[in-house]
């Protein structure tokens, strides 16, 4: 679901600079050069070329980042992430062949502490890619996440899904959120 958030009587967007956009550039040249599967002087051209071509003929909503990014802290969610992928895999693998009936599913909805675009897709990617819960709607304006997930047989097991989540964000924004933002969520 798209939801438009622009009055009549709001200013008009300024352009974004070039500079600004560097890392957005970056990684579409990155991913032109993935791509391709090779690097190359003019693989790395032409993805300069097309990254540039995409940011300037579409309309791309600025890539707001916080400039502060702890390396030690974004390993640590990254370890955290991973780990989590491999304990899940086994439960919902475990799930599968149980002679049990299917577990409990539930949809929460979970407001975010950050208004961020870049801090809610991190999250958002960082809850889908674990097996047994996937975000199924993301609310930008409230900063709000709607989650399926596996195994939620009570009130209390809802609970700790939403505190989950909740964790994970807090975890990506002691890696990459603003100071601000650090601050409200510690």
């Amino acid at each position: 679901m798209i939801e438009a958030n622009v009055s009549p009587d709001a200013p008009p967007r300024r352009r974004v600079t070039l500079l600004e956009q560097v890392p957005l550039l970056l990684a579409l040249v990155a991913l032109w050069i993935m791509l391709w599967g090779s690097v190359t002087p003019l693989t790395i051209v032409t993805g300069v070329v097309v990254a540039l071509a995409v940011t300037r003929v579409f309309y791309l909503p600025p890539v707001e980042l916080s400039g502060r990014f702890n390396v030690f802290w974004f390993v640590v969610f990254v370890m955290r992430v991973l780990g989590e992928i491999v304990v899940a895999s086994f439960q919902v693998a475990l799930q599968a062949f149980a002679r049990e009936p299917m577990p409990y599913s539930a949809v929460i909805r979970i407001d975010l502490h950050t208004r961020s675009d870049f801090i809610m897709t991190g999250t958002t990617i960082a809850v889908s890619v674990v097996p047994g819960s996937v975000v199924l709607e993301i609310d930008r304006v409230n900063a709000r996440l709607y989650v399926h997930t596996l195994g939620a047989r009570t009130d209390d097991d809802i609970d700790k899904a939403r505190a989950h989540v909740l964790s994970l964000e807090r975890d990506l924004l002691r890696a990459w959120g603003s100071a601000d933002e650090w601050k409200a969520v510690r």
